[in-house]
């Protein structure tokens, strides 16, 4: 089935999400998970904290964020692997266990904590974020949620509702390149190669999952 394509402002992409998870919430017996989905530099990390924080003015406690990212394999597994260069890339993360992960916390009744990822030191920080007994919504982001290949070809099926976030290419490079100019660890000649080599191609990848959502963003955004 092919998923419906909206162009809207981050803001009214917001407002539409929190309405129509609210009322999958209230229908559902059982922890549901919403899959915010796209490639690097779209804006899921923000777009899925903002979710979450409307969600929980809406229903205090209900929701929690779920980051794909803290599933990087450790930086220095990739060292001793030889594949710093890809790193990103869909073979330079823990797969399986991000699947797995998830799986379990469809249906935990206890706490549980995850792994979150660090841009500062860029590595993964264990136990970054609990997921309370009382939560009833997972926001799940990443960039990897919808590709067939491997073991991300499990996590489709363990979203309720899947939404693909899309933004122009140049857009995404120019965004790229700044976060990594912010984060300050490399040179703007490595941070260059490294959006041309691994980033872009990464979003190429990912562009071509769109179609496993249930529903695609075109965001417009100024930049």
């Amino acid at each position: 089935m092919t998923p419906q394509r909206l162009a809207l402002t981050p803001a009214s992409a917001l407002s539409r999400l929190v309405a129509h998870i609210l009322e999958m919430e209230s229908l559902a017996r059982r922890r549901i998970a919403i899959g915010l989905a796209g490639g690097p530099g779209v804006g899921k990390s923000t777009l899925a904290g903002e979710l979450v924080t409307m969600l929980n003015a809406a229903d205090p406690g209900s929701a929690a964020l779920v980051p794909m990212d803290g599933f990087h394999m450790r930086h220095a597994k990739l060292e001793a692997l030889g594949t710093v260069e890809h790193k990103g890339a869909p073979h330079t993360f823990e797969g399986a266990d991000f699947v797995n992960f998830l799986h379990h916390l469809k249906v935990a009744q206890e706490p549980v904590s995850g792994p979150g990822y660090s841009r500062q030191i860029e590595d993964v920080v264990d136990h970054a974020f609990t997921v309370a007994p009382e939560v009833r919504v997972l926001v799940v982001e990443g960039n990897y949620l919808l590709l067939t290949e491997g073991p991300w070809a499990g996590i489709r099926s363990l979203l309720d509702y899947a939404v693909f976030l899309d933004v122009p290419r140049d857009t995404v490079r120019g965004r790229l390149l700044k976060r990594h100019a912010e984060a300050g660890l490399f040179t703007e000649e490595r941070n260059r190669i490294h959006v041309e080599r691994t980033d872009l191609p990464n979003y190429d990848l990912v562009a071509g999952s769109s179609e496993r959502a249930d529903v695609v963003f075109e965001l417009m955004t100024e930049r």
